[in-house]
Protein backbone atom coordinates (compact mmCIF):
# COMPACT_ATOMS: atom_id res chain seq x y z
CA UNK A 1 0.00 0.00 0.00
CA UNK A 2 1.45 3.57 -1.26
CA UNK A 3 -0.29 7.07 0.06
CA UNK A 4 -1.74 7.34 -3.56
CA UNK A 5 -4.11 3.89 -2.37
CA UNK A 6 -5.99 6.02 0.55
CA UNK A 7 -9.04 6.77 -1.02
CA UNK A 8 -9.74 3.30 -1.89
CA UNK A 9 -8.25 1.44 0.78
CA UNK A 10 -11.03 4.17 2.68
CA UNK A 11 -13.60 3.63 1.01
CA UNK A 12 -13.34 -0.18 1.23
CA UNK A 13 -12.67 -0.58 5.06
CA UNK A 14 -15.59 2.47 5.19
CA UNK A 15 -17.93 -0.19 3.88
CA UNK A 16 -16.63 -2.99 5.68
CA UNK A 17 -16.99 -1.09 8.92
CA UNK A 18 -20.77 -0.14 8.26
CA UNK A 19 -21.45 -3.63 8.05
CA UNK A 20 -19.99 -4.55 11.73
CA UNK A 21 -20.98 -3.36 15.15
CA UNK A 22 -19.15 -0.36 15.84
CA UNK A 23 -16.43 -0.26 18.34
CA UNK A 24 -17.66 0.73 21.71
CA UNK A 25 -16.56 4.61 21.67
CA UNK A 26 -17.90 5.13 18.61
CA UNK A 27 -21.43 3.95 20.21
CA UNK A 28 -21.47 6.28 22.58
CA UNK A 29 -20.57 9.33 20.17
CA UNK A 30 -23.57 8.08 18.76
CA UNK A 31 -26.00 7.64 21.87
CA UNK A 32 -24.95 10.58 24.03
CA UNK A 33 -22.96 13.06 22.30
CA UNK A 34 -21.22 13.15 25.45
CA UNK A 35 -17.65 14.50 26.02
CA UNK A 36 -17.37 13.38 29.70
CA UNK A 37 -18.55 9.69 28.44
CA UNK A 38 -16.90 9.74 25.91
CA UNK A 39 -13.53 10.29 27.72
CA UNK A 40 -14.20 7.90 30.25
CA UNK A 41 -15.55 4.88 28.26
CA UNK A 42 -12.48 5.84 26.47
CA UNK A 43 -9.91 5.32 29.36
CA UNK A 44 -11.54 1.93 30.20
CA UNK A 45 -11.95 0.63 27.08
CA UNK A 46 -8.21 0.49 26.80
CA UNK A 47 -6.18 -2.97 26.46
CA UNK A 48 -10.11 -4.56 27.10
CA UNK A 49 -12.69 -6.33 25.28
CA UNK A 50 -15.86 -3.98 23.57
CA UNK A 51 -18.00 -6.63 25.45
CA UNK A 52 -16.55 -5.88 28.43
CA UNK A 53 -16.60 -2.00 27.77
CA UNK A 54 -19.78 -1.43 26.32
CA UNK A 55 -21.37 -3.72 29.94
CA UNK A 56 -19.40 -1.33 32.26
CA UNK A 57 -19.76 1.25 30.68
CA UNK A 58 -23.57 0.47 30.98
CA UNK A 59 -23.11 -0.13 34.79
CA UNK A 60 -21.18 2.92 35.42
CA UNK A 61 -23.38 5.42 33.72
CA UNK A 62 -26.48 4.58 36.08
CA UNK A 63 -24.44 5.68 38.68
CA UNK A 64 -21.97 8.75 37.48
CA UNK A 65 -23.15 11.11 35.11
CA UNK A 66 -20.76 14.19 35.89
CA UNK A 67 -17.11 14.15 37.10
CA UNK A 68 -18.36 15.05 40.47
CA UNK A 69 -20.52 11.89 40.61
CA UNK A 70 -16.72 10.44 41.13
CA UNK A 71 -16.48 11.85 44.69
CA UNK A 72 -19.29 10.68 45.72
CA UNK A 73 -17.79 6.84 45.41
CA UNK A 74 -14.91 5.50 47.47
CA UNK A 75 -12.09 3.77 45.37
CA UNK A 76 -13.36 0.17 46.49
CA UNK A 77 -17.04 0.84 44.82
CA UNK A 78 -15.40 2.06 41.62
CA UNK A 79 -13.25 -0.84 41.59
CA UNK A 80 -16.28 -2.94 41.58
CA UNK A 81 -18.42 -1.13 39.38
CA UNK A 82 -16.18 -0.84 36.74
CA UNK A 83 -15.01 -4.90 37.34
CA UNK A 84 -13.91 -6.70 34.84
CA UNK A 85 -12.29 -4.03 32.57
CA UNK A 86 -8.48 -4.45 32.36
CA UNK A 87 -6.19 -2.81 34.80
CA UNK A 88 -9.20 -1.54 36.77
CA UNK A 89 -7.45 -1.09 39.80
CA UNK A 90 -5.44 1.92 37.99
CA UNK A 91 -8.16 3.28 36.27
CA UNK A 92 -10.26 3.69 39.20
CA UNK A 93 -7.55 5.36 40.77
CA UNK A 94 -7.53 7.98 37.75
CA UNK A 95 -11.16 8.16 37.16
CA UNK A 96 -11.35 9.00 41.40
CA UNK A 97 -8.57 12.02 40.58
CA UNK A 98 -10.22 13.31 37.34
CA UNK A 99 -13.14 15.39 39.25
CA UNK A 100 -10.04 17.17 40.80
CA UNK A 101 -8.10 17.92 37.70
CA UNK A 102 -10.72 19.02 35.76
CA UNK A 103 -11.06 21.54 38.71
CA UNK A 104 -7.53 22.49 38.81
CA UNK A 105 -6.49 23.05 35.08
CA UNK A 106 -9.66 23.40 33.28
CA UNK A 107 -12.34 25.42 35.97
CA UNK A 108 -14.60 21.58 35.83
CA UNK A 109 -14.62 21.72 31.55
CA UNK A 110 -13.27 18.50 29.64
CA UNK A 111 -10.31 20.07 27.39
CA UNK A 112 -10.92 20.70 23.86
CA UNK A 113 -7.01 19.96 23.01
CA UNK A 114 -4.13 16.64 22.55
CA UNK A 115 -2.17 18.56 25.09
CA UNK A 116 -5.03 19.44 27.35
CA UNK A 117 -6.55 16.34 27.66
CA UNK A 118 -3.06 14.49 27.92
CA UNK A 119 -2.92 16.62 31.37
CA UNK A 120 -5.46 14.35 32.75
CA UNK A 121 -4.52 11.37 34.95
CA UNK A 122 -4.89 7.84 33.08
CA UNK A 123 -4.80 10.12 29.18
CA UNK A 124 -2.31 9.13 27.04
CA UNK A 125 -1.99 10.68 23.49
CA UNK A 126 -3.94 7.72 21.89
CA UNK A 127 -6.68 8.77 24.42
CA UNK A 128 -6.36 12.13 23.78
CA UNK A 129 -6.66 11.85 20.00
CA UNK A 130 -9.85 9.76 20.01
CA UNK A 131 -11.55 12.07 22.40
CA UNK A 132 -10.87 15.04 20.07
CA UNK A 133 -12.12 13.23 17.09
CA UNK A 134 -15.24 11.47 18.64
CA UNK A 135 -16.64 13.99 20.77
CA UNK A 136 -15.51 17.61 19.38
CA UNK A 137 -15.06 16.57 15.59
CA UNK A 138 -11.70 17.54 15.01
CA UNK A 139 -9.14 15.84 13.65
CA UNK A 140 -6.90 13.77 15.09
CA UNK A 141 -5.19 10.60 14.65
CA UNK A 142 -5.95 8.20 17.56
CA UNK A 143 -3.61 5.15 16.88
CA UNK A 144 -4.15 2.14 18.99
CA UNK A 145 -2.60 -1.00 18.60
CA UNK A 146 -4.77 -2.17 15.78
CA UNK A 147 -3.96 0.95 13.67
CA UNK A 148 0.06 0.64 14.30
CA UNK A 149 -0.18 -3.54 12.93
CA UNK A 150 -2.18 -2.73 10.09
CA UNK A 151 -0.36 0.44 8.57
CA UNK A 152 2.74 -2.05 9.28
CA UNK A 153 1.29 -5.18 7.84
CA UNK A 154 0.03 -3.14 4.77
CA UNK A 155 3.65 -1.63 4.04
CA UNK A 156 2.01 1.73 4.54
CA UNK A 157 4.59 2.85 6.98
CA UNK A 158 7.89 1.26 8.91
CA UNK A 159 7.42 1.97 12.43
CA UNK A 160 8.26 0.33 15.74
CA UNK A 161 5.61 2.16 18.13
CA UNK A 162 2.30 4.04 18.11
CA UNK A 163 3.84 7.41 18.46
CA UNK A 164 6.00 7.16 15.67
CA UNK A 165 2.84 5.47 13.48
CA UNK A 166 0.70 8.81 14.54
CA UNK A 167 3.48 10.91 13.88
CA UNK A 168 4.49 9.45 10.16
CA UNK A 169 0.60 9.62 9.16
CA UNK A 170 0.57 13.12 10.78
CA UNK A 171 3.04 13.48 7.03
CA UNK A 172 0.90 11.34 4.68
CA UNK A 173 -2.46 10.91 5.75
CA UNK A 174 -5.01 13.36 4.14
CA UNK A 175 -6.90 15.69 7.17
CA UNK A 176 -10.19 14.11 5.58
CA UNK A 177 -9.57 10.65 6.65
CA UNK A 178 -8.19 11.52 10.24
CA UNK A 179 -11.33 11.35 12.02
CA UNK A 180 -12.18 7.84 10.78
CA UNK A 181 -9.12 6.39 9.99
CA UNK A 182 -9.00 4.91 13.61
CA UNK A 183 -12.44 3.39 14.09
CA UNK A 184 -11.88 1.90 10.04
CA UNK A 185 -8.79 -0.42 11.00
CA UNK A 186 -9.77 -1.01 14.96
CA UNK A 187 -13.09 -2.69 13.28
CA UNK A 188 -11.18 -4.17 10.97
CA UNK A 189 -8.36 -5.81 12.82
CA UNK A 190 -10.94 -6.95 15.45
CA UNK A 191 -12.74 -9.02 13.13
CA UNK A 192 -10.81 -9.88 10.00
CA UNK A 193 -7.14 -8.34 10.40
CA UNK A 194 -6.41 -9.72 13.60
CA UNK A 195 -2.43 -10.08 15.31
CA UNK A 196 -2.35 -13.88 15.08
CA UNK A 197 -4.27 -15.97 12.39
CA UNK A 198 -5.89 -12.74 10.56
CA UNK A 199 -8.93 -13.98 8.25
CA UNK A 200 -6.99 -13.43 4.70
CA UNK A 201 -9.24 -15.08 2.72
CA UNK A 202 -12.15 -12.59 3.18
CA UNK A 203 -9.57 -9.31 3.10
CA UNK A 204 -11.59 -6.71 1.62
CA UNK A 205 -8.44 -5.04 0.76
CA UNK A 206 -6.28 -7.86 -0.52
CA UNK A 207 -4.11 -6.57 -3.35
CA UNK A 208 -2.68 -3.91 -1.17
CA UNK A 209 -1.31 -6.20 1.50
CA UNK A 210 2.44 -7.49 0.92
CA UNK A 211 1.06 -10.86 2.66
CA UNK A 212 -1.33 -11.58 -0.82
CA UNK A 213 1.13 -10.53 -3.29
CA UNK A 214 -2.23 -10.27 -5.49
CA UNK A 215 -2.65 -8.31 -8.35
CA UNK A 216 -3.70 -4.56 -7.40
CA UNK A 217 -7.35 -3.41 -9.17
CA UNK A 218 -9.18 -0.33 -8.21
Amino acid sequence: MTPDDFSTVNRRLKKEYLSKKAPIVDLIKIETQDPFRILVATILSARTKDETTSEVCGRLFKVVENPHDFDGLSRKQLEKLIFPIGFHHTKAKHLKELPGALDREFSGVIPRTIDGLCKLPGVGRKTANLVVAMAFDKPAICVDVHVHRICNRLGLLKTKTPLETEMKLREILPKRYWKTWNSYLVSYGQTLCAPIGPHCSTCVIPEFCPRRGVTRSR
